[in-house]
């Protein structure tokens, strides 16, 4: 039995928090109480399982994902190693890249396989795993840097639009970097795909040997690292304005990249104060003094509400 897992109803009664390890979910779900229970109930029976699966394979799931790969067996490293496959032949990347959006997805697919929800989200750290149903919608929240609450826009996703994955990365977040974006959100078909994909592009934005930018072994901050040797950011000092676009230049490059392989469908690249966006199918819009969209013990780096 896993004694570890926490699992909590938050203070305003309807989202809850699910804690085991380095797992750290936000589940909202919108219907008639009991589909919304039964949902939960389902969510977190599933729940206590995910961490103990994956480490049962973690060998497999930070090794380097190359064509002709060892797949792994169970469903939330197969989620990941599906999300990271296309790029294993242009880059070094391992399912690691795509484990917060494939856990995002599991919980949420046993959610709906549960009840019958009009819409539901799961938020693992920022990685967001969407359900909408015809004619609902979220109001999703975007932010400077993704190790502080600092809204820049808010943008309304509806069920008409394919998106139903959201991730953001950057050197500030909570996963190590190769570039120097201080966040990097892209809007896919699903969550695992969208986590990857945020990894790519954040590791593009990148001014490669330039002085100002602070880079150590990824093994020197986290021994067991599935980046080993590669020198990963740990700080950034102040850029000069053709700088930051070069750097943001190289990303957008990458980004549209991968919109034309329809790998993503959108993405926006922030580096010190300066944003791009790449096929924006919907357009941020700014947010009021009056108007969060950060709810409490909701992972700063990406938001999300109803309304």
């Amino acid at each position: 039995m896993n004694l570890r897992a926490k699992i909590s109803v938050l203070p305003d009664g309807h989202r809850v928090h699910m804690h085991d390890g380095p797992i750290d979910l936000i589940v909202e779900a919108f219907a008639d109480p009991i589909e919304v229970a039964a949902s939960y109930r389902d969510a977190s029976r599933r729940f206590i399982d995910v961490l103990e699966e994956l480490c049962s394979e973690l060998p497999l799931l930070r090794a380097p994902m190359r064509k002709g790969s060892r797949l792994p067996e169970g469903r939330v490293a197969r989620r990941m190693a599906a999300a990271v496959a296309p790029y294993g032949e242009r880059t070094f990347i391992t399912p690691m890249a795509a484990v917060a959006g494939a856990v995002a997805e599991e919980i949420l697919g046993t959610m709906t396989s549960a009840a019958v929800l009009a819409k539901a989200y799961v938020n693992d750290g920022g990685d967001i795993a969407l359900h909408l149903s015809d004619g609902e919608d979220f109001i999703v929240g975007m932010v400077e840097r993704p190790d502080r609450p600092s809204l820049v826009g808010t943008m309304t996703l509806d069920s008409s639009q394919p998106v139903r994955g959201i991730a953001t990365s950057g050197w500030r977040g909570r996963s190590f970097s190769l570039g120097i974006a201080d966040a990097v959100t892209v809007l896919a078909d699903c969550a695992s795909s969208a986590d990857a994909a945020a990894t790519i592009i954040a590791n593009a934005v990148d001014l490669p040997g330039h002085p100002s930018v602070v880079r150590v072994p990824a093994r020197s901050l986290a021994p067991d690292s599935d980046l080993g040797g590669r020198l990963v950011t740990q700080g950034v000092g102040e850029l000069s304005k053709d700088e930051v676009g070069a750097a943001l230049d190289a990303g957008m490059a990458m980004a549209k990249a991968l919109a034309i392989e329809g790998l993503i469908h959108s993405a926006a690249l922030r580096l010190q104060g300066e944003t791009r966006v790449v096929n924006p199918i919907v357009i941020p819009r700014s947010v009021s003094d009056e108007e969060s969209v950060l709810p409490a013990h909701t992972a700063p780096d990406t938001s999300i509400r109803s309304r």
